[in-house]
């Protein structure tokens, strides 16, 4: 049997969490990452940040499912500065698409985290401010935190996933990515 492989990888923008795609897409296999490893949840295409991949089942699942508890931690550029009350509405739990109600989370405003550029740069328009949240949720559901901030009014602009359980991105950048052992994450 396989020695286990747990890698912690930096996934930039514009780039799959997956190893095969159409032809233009961007995927996990130009990064030169061991063979049959997977990743152990999602990151969109359009997010960027700590993506954990591993051939360890059992690991994916204790870092994955719901019941795991398991905390991801977000920076998210948001269009607009929200008010006190919408960060409280947001930590308590919004209602998303499918009707499904987020479980109460931790959201904090952040001054502007030293990050990589990204490439595309993020559009900005000089008449809207925008500014960083830091925000911590024990679910994973398909777009939930750009649907949060949609939720209050404050469309996602930039989202990096910076820790997955005890694991941080630390100073990797954009593409790098490092072996890891399970008790860094779990």
């Amino acid at each position: 049997m396989s020695k286990f492989q747990y890698i912690a990888f930096y996934k930039p923008y514009g780039v799959l969490c997956q190893f095969t795609g159409e032809k233009e897409d961007r995927t996990l296999a130009e990064f030169n990452l061991p063979k049959d490893v997977y990743a152990a949840g999602r990151l969109d295409k359009d997010s960027e940040g700590l993506l954990i991949l591993t051939n360890d089942g059992i690991f994916n699942q204790k870092i994955t499912s719901p019941r795991s508890n398991k905390e991801k931690v977000y920076w998210v550029q948001v269009e607009r500065i929200p008010s006190e009350s919408s960060l409280k509405e947001l930590s308590l739990g919004v209602t998303i698409k499918g009707g499904y109600k987020t479980l109460p989370c931790t959201v904090t405003r952040i001054d502007k985290p030293e990050v990589p550029p990204r490439e595309p740069p993020i559009r900005e328009r000089k008449t809207v401010p925008d500014c960083w949240l830091e925000i911590k949720v024990v679910e994973g559901k398909n777009r939930q935190v750009r649907s949060m901030t949609d939720k209050i009014g404050h469309p996602t602009l930039r989202l990096i996933r910076v820790r997955v359980g005890k694991k941080n991105l630390n100073d990797l950048s954009p593409g790098e990515w490092t072996e890891i052992k399970p008790n860094e994450v779990i």
